[in-house]
């Protein structure tokens, strides 16, 4: 047997062993078979940080070359790259998106106000609901606490619009219902159109569809224990997306080649307009401060050594996300995992993706 069939070998006795399922598409360096090395990496880290299933895609010159999935989706069930995850609140990207392209059309003013289309009931008499614009729900300045729930269960201003950052999902559901009310259309019939469809991403969804049956990954908790997945009825803007990281990255190289916006959207969308710097370069970040961060139109932006980075991470119960790229270098990584212990995953897998060295710095300065 020749040393490339002991390889194939090798690498099939490695997948029955640990349960690892891989795609590789083109342009991959390691042809039809993924890295052993990285494969066994991957599974000894899934089980000394008690983490039930990591899926990943990973982006370079702007095309995906890389997914593989790893662990389990549920008890007994191998996770595969077409195993959908929650992403939680890497949905907002998504919904913000939806926002920047009816801007692009002219379909919106991301500075009109929001009231004459849409206010909650909750604000109907509260004058501060009409200072309320796109712009500020995507940039987390509405003053809104992140959900209603935190207020007695309506929706009330805990500061004044645009005076300060207050990440919020309500911003995004509030935007949401205003860009449905301004065209017409039912928001996932708009992200449909506007970003589904674009970027290829035909197995994602803010509710739940037929074809999601057993193909979920379902969440687990810090001890591994399995818990039912939350699958919204009705969509949420800012989370409870289910996805691949496949599908994802097509959303991100769509991103990068500028589908269905104008450039200074796209310029928009890479600038800090919510300043995070005082507050995030405190204690072990000022040794590696950016020279910006804070957050944009959808994504947290972080400007360091020349280059800009987006990022945005998700945490649900039992699920934790991250996804990054920069738009320069055209290149990007997309984690999903299904576990409470998923951050633990994140910097082990960014550097055996030889991922960034600025970035990784950046994530590994605030652990």
């Amino acid at each position: 047997m020749n040393p490339a069939s002991l390889l194939r070998l090798a690498v099939g006795l490695l997948r029955l062993a640990v349960g690892l399922v891989a795609t590789v598409l083109p342009g991959l360096a390691f042809g039809q078979d993924a890295d052993p090395q990285r494969a066994q990496a991957i599974t000894t880290l899934l089980h000394s940080e008690h983490v039930a299933s990591v899926s990943f895609a990973q982006i370079v010159a702007g095309k995906t070359v890389l997914a593989e999935a790893y662990g389990e989706q549920s008890a007994g069930v191998a996770a595969t790259p077409a195993t959908l995850y929650n992403i939680a609140s890497m949905s907002k990207p998504l919904s913000a998106e939806v926002i920047l392209r009816l801007a692009s059309a002219g379909k919106l003013s991301l500075d009109e106000p929001m009231a004459p289309y849409w206010t909650d009931p909750d604000l109907a008499d509260n004058p501060a609901a009409r200072a309320l614009t796109p712009r500020l729900a995507l940039d987390h300045q509405t003053g809104f606490a992140n959900w209603r729930r935190e207020t007695g269960g309506k929706l009330a201003f805990v500061r004044a619009p645009g005076t300060g950052f207050g990440y919020s999902g309500e911003g995004y559901q509030y935007v949401a219902r205003f860009a449905e009310r301004k065209t017409g259309t039912p928001f996932e019939t708009l992200a449909q159109t506007l970003v589904f469809d674009p970027a290829g991403m035909t197995r994602s969804a803010y509710t739940a569809r037929p074809w999601m049956a057993d193909h979920i990954a379902e969440p687990s908790d810090k001890t591994g224990a399995w818990l039912k997945p939350q699958i919204a009825t009705h969509y949420v803007a800012a989370d409870l997306v289910y996805t691949t990281p496949t599908q994802y990255a097509g959303f991100v190289e769509s991103l990068m080649a500028g589908t269905g916006e104008s450039p200074a959207i796209r310029t928009l969308r890479e600038s800090v307009l919510t300043d995070r710097k005082a507050e995030m370069c405190l204690g072990k970040m000022a040794r590696i401060c950016p020279d910006e961060v804070g957050f944009g139109p959808g994504w947290e932006v972080v400007k360091t050594h020349g280059k800009t980075f987006l990022m945005h991470t998700g945490i649900d119960d039992g699920a934790f996300t991250l996804g990054f790229f920069d738009p320069g270098a055209r290149s990007g990584v997309i984690i999903f995992t299904n576990s409470a212990n998923g951050p633990r995953m994140i910097l082990p897998l960014l550097k055996l993706l030889h991922s960034d060295a600025d970035f990784v710095a950046y994530l590994e300065a605030q652990v």
